[in-house]
């Protein structure tokens, strides 16, 4: 089974959100998407500053096999960037929940985050994939 911190939420769309202290979220891809794609070989991270709305795209994710977008998994304001990634891309395969994280985004509203999934549900979800 997958590796997937218990203290995390997740997306359908294969991201992990962690919030943090000011209420920020930081994102990233979680090990089952990055073992679907393959060796990342190139990131696009979305815009600071840039407002998106849940489920929007912001973002792709190549590797040598495909290429896969990302999504935002709440509406807000994207507040940082992983900028080492752009540099680094392969952190997302060795460490996708530390050194790999994508971006960092200011939910615009909390109750979105209801949409979200625990570690238990994500589970059965990629089960059913």
């Amino acid at each position: 089974m997958n590796d997937l911190p218990e203290d995390l939420q997740y997306s359908v769309n294969h991201t992990w959100i962690e919030v943090q202290s000011d209420g920020s979220m930081r994102v990233g891809i979680t090990d089952f998407a990055q073992e679907q794609l393959g060796d990342v070989v190139f990131v696009e991270l979305p815009e600071v500053g840039r407002t998106y709305a849940a489920d929007e795209e912001c973002g792709l994710v190549e590797s040598v096999k495909s290429a896969s977008d990302i999504y935002c998994p709440v509406s807000g304001e994207i507040m940082a960037v992983n900028e080492d990634i752009e540099d680094n891309p392969e952190k997302i395969n060795t460490d996708p929940y530390g050194d790999g994280w994508l971006f960092q985004i200011m939910p615009k509203d909390d109750s979105e985050t209801d949409a979200l999934i625990d570690v238990e549900e994500y589970q059965e979800h990629i089960k059913e994939e």
